[in-house]
């Protein structure tokens, strides 16, 4: 059998932390055997390579290997693509197609992302793995196939079980044996060398000369929380080589490669966020827009009540004018009355008239009030909340604290 070493060379692995090690141990140990694995590990950690050792060392090697993304693929057409379907079977089978599991007899197929398998997909699947049978789409014909199902996920299995998103049985007969790759952040002796080989590569396929960091730069590498893995650093290792003149990368060019490296995380407020600088300013003008609404629909309600009151303003309904403006914006210093003067009408603030405030009045309120002066507030009020602390004030918005640099900065907070 090849050892440890002659492995890594063979696939291009790089890295010597023990995780590794023992996960690429797990792998040869079991390619000669017909048991079925599932890898799991974080997305972007490198689970493509560990079905490919499996098959390679396998009986298997000079049979197919399939890899199939099972998140790629539209639900409606899986099971075709997995099985096969007659002619006629739905509309556009316009000829039998075979399908994965039978253009595959006698190799290997690699389910990436089998979490994403529809549960009428996964009941096929588990009576392959039972006994080898299936059925084309269309077809009451059972047909055989000798198949091994190496399998990759990168969510919770036991959680997809609880929420009835993934059959029990099927995990149990896909994780035989269970194979972790750890992410890239516990690996931090093996982060430079990665970065070094793709610095390498990238500097032979664009001709030019290899990138070097700097020793704090190497340290800022190591030190970074890599959300995206192996998958990111080599993106950061390509850009950088391309992007950049000076092959000596110092620490402060490093970290404006990496996104919000203030917090040490991606440029992601949580997980269901975009990292995009669009998309969190498409946050705050949502809100802002959400808000401008629910304030023009209060000032209207306000100037219908005054205008049904035929006998002019009383002090009560001044006083609930007042507080309808502090609600809105906040009660202001004395000296500062831009928010006043944008809030009261034109007129004298409350005339004696019985007609005290028109539409038009409203109408100019509604267009004073600028996108620009309430995102300019709802920042001033965040910063004053938070006293100051950019990192909280940001948090609150849902915005980067990037994002709210560039703000601070445009509105000379």
């Amino acid at each position: 059998m090849d050892s440890l070493q002659t492995i890594k060379q063979r696939f291009g692995i790089i890295g010597n932390n023990n995780q590794l090690n023992v996960a690429l141990q797990e792998a040869i140990r079991v390619a000669p055997t017909d048991i079925s694995v599932l890898v799991t590990g974080e997305s972007g950690v490198g689970k493509e390579v560990i079905p490919k050792i499996i098959h390679n060392l396998s009986h298997r090697k000079h049979a197919k290997y399939i890899a199939v993304n099972c998140g790629a693929i539209p639900e409606g057409t899986i099971d075709s693509e997995l099985f096969g379907h007659e002619k006629g079977a739905f509309t556009g089978a316009t000829q039998t197609r075979s399908g994965y599991f039978e253009v595959a007899d006698g190799g290997t197929i690699f389910l990436d992302e089998v979490g994403e398998l529809p549960l009428t997909t996964q009941v096929r699947l588990l009576r392959v793995l039972e006994n080898g049978e299936f059925l084309k789409v269309g077809s009451s014909k059972v047909q055989k196939t000798d198949v091994r199902i190496v399998a990759a996920t990168n969510i919770n299995m036991l959680e997809a079980i609880q929420k009835g998103k993934f059959r029990e049985d099927l995990f149990y007969r896909l994780s035989t044996v269970e194979i972790h790759l750890s992410p890239l952040r516990d690996r931090s002796d093996d982060i430079h060398l990665l970065f070094r080989k793709f610095a390498s590569d990238f500097a032979q396929k664009y001709k030019m000369p290899t990138i070097r960091l700097e020793d704090n730069a190497i340290n800022t590498l190591q030190s970074y929380n890599w959300k995206g893995n192996v998958r990111q650093l080599k993106n950061i290792a390509e850009q950088i080589s391309v992007i950049e003149q000076t092959r000596n990368i110092s620490v402060e060019l490093l970290k404006s490669y990496l996104p919000d490296y203030s917090e040490n995380l991606p440029a992601l407020i949580s997980d269901n966020k975009s990292s995009s600088d669009f998309a969190n300013e498409r946050e705050i003008l949502y809100k802002v827009l959400f808000d401008m609404r629910n304030d023009i629909t209060d000032l209207k309600n306000l100037t219908q009540e005054l205008i049904r009151d035929k006998e002019g303003i009383q002090p009560q309904s001044q006083q609930n004018t007042q507080v309808l403006i502090d609600k809105i914006y906040g009660k202001e210093d004395e000296t500062n009355t831009s928010l006043e003067i944008i809030a009261q009408p034109k007129t004298e603030p409350f005339p004696s008239s019985p007609n005290v405030v028109s539409y038009d009045d409203a109408e100019t309120v509604e267009e004073t009030i600028s996108l620009q002066e309430k995102e300019f507030e709802m920042i001033k009020q965040a910063l004053d909340r938070n006293k100051g602390k950019r990192k909280l004030a940001a948090k609150e918005l849902g915005i980067s604290e990037r994002t709210l640099y560039r703000k601070i900065n445009q509105y000379n907070l």
